[in-house]
């Protein structure tokens, strides 16, 4: 769909330099664009090549100057997002259930909903006002699901999961799974029933294959704005802040709360019963075995404070050296001592 320069300046809060009525059809990268294409410069070697390429329009949070149109907006990344948006938007699927769903008689389906071919949403269960369930899911009984939710193919909610608004989940999670709960009892381990749920709060994204479980006891929480990568896994009772980022293959065990916008980087290993404060930032492949206050980072296994593990990986980097040093200086002790035949 064509958007002159004026309306995407008016999308993203920015101004025209140059012909306001200018048509644009496409959003491209500078490598690929063509006329009637824009691009976006987000810094000087971005603007360079977008200045090369074929595109009619750049956006730009910068300064620039150009013989091609441009849209200066407060932030080149943030408007790229906006753009992407409005020029690709996602396919609306109509509202109704398909023949080939399985939907309890007591289950509340909005009419706006779409439930796709395969799906099974159980006893009690409440779906949202224009929330979509693409197809294969499984929804449980007495699970709450707000409105606008997607769930992508293949996503299972365990019973009495609860869903705010906006929320999307990619193929193949599982949301409210057994917590790993077990004791010993003569040598075997016995289970513990776990009897909680899972709270996922408005606008929150979670990826591909992530598995959160429910509590054991009361619930297990992901908080509002927090996205999570695939491949995640959040043992019961966890609690994490809002508007965290939980990068891919990260395990958080059971019962650690994490504050407010924080950060976990790839493949961190987090134990469990900890406390992590809000502003957290963790290095990927970090194991985290202790508390972590407020706006620290951390890394290295076991995770440390960054100034205190890069010190020692600095140490590590010289110890081959300091150890040739040591046996230089052997050698010459040796040499230099007097031989028992002239005492």
């Amino acid at each position: 769909m064509p958007f002159t320069a004026a309306r995407i300046a008016q999308e993203t809060g920015g101004e025209v330099i140059g012909n306001p009525d200018i048509v644009l059809n496409n959003f491209a990268p500078a490598d690929h664009a063509k006329p009637g294409d824009l691009t976006f410069a987000e810094n000087a070697d971005y603007f360079g090549r977008a200045e090369q390429s074929g595109a009619s329009a750049i956006i730009v949070d910068s300064a620039f100057t150009s013989s091609k149109v441009l849209i200066r907006v407060p932030n080149a990344r943030v408007a790229f997002a906006k753009i992407l948006s409005l020029f690709f938007p996602e396919p609306s699927l109509p509202p109704g259930i398909h023949p080939s769903a399985v939907v309890s008689g007591t289950a509340v389906v909005d009419p706006t909903a779409h439930v796709g071919p395969g799906c099974v949403v159980g006893e009690r269960a409440r779906i949202g006002a224009r929330t979509v369930l693409h197809g294969g899911n499984h929804v449980g009984a007495d699970c709450v699901l707000g409105e606008d939710v997607h769930l992508f193919p293949n996503v299972v909610l365990y019973a009495r999961t609860e869903v705010g608004h906006r929320v999307r989940i990619h193929a193949g999670s599982v949301i409210g799974s057994d917590g790993f709960g077990y004791v010993q009892d003569g040598g075997t381990h016995r289970k513990v029933p776990q009897i909680g749920n899972v709270v996922i709060q408005d606008d929150v994204e979670i990826g591909a294959n992530v598995t959160i479980d429910r509590g054991a006891l009361g619930p297990t929480v992901i908080g509002k704005g927090t996205k999570i990568d695939n491949l995640v896994q959040i043992a019961h009772n966890v609690v994490l802040g809002e508007n965290c980022l939980v990068i891919a293959q990260v395990g958080i065990a059971g019962s650690t709360r994490v504050g407010n916008a924080s950060i976990f980087a790839g493949q961190v290993g987090v134990a469990g019963h900890l406390r992590i404060g809000s502003g957290v930032s963790v290095a990927a492949q970090s194991g985290v075995m202790n508390n972590i206050p407020d706006g620290e980072k951390w890394l290295g296994s076991p995770a440390q404070r960054d100034w205190d593990a890069k010190r020692q990986m600095i140490a590590l980097q010289r110890l081959p050296d300091l150890l040739r040093r040591v046996q230089d200086l052997e050698k010459r002790l040796k040499n230099s001592a007097p031989s028992a035949a002239s005492e």
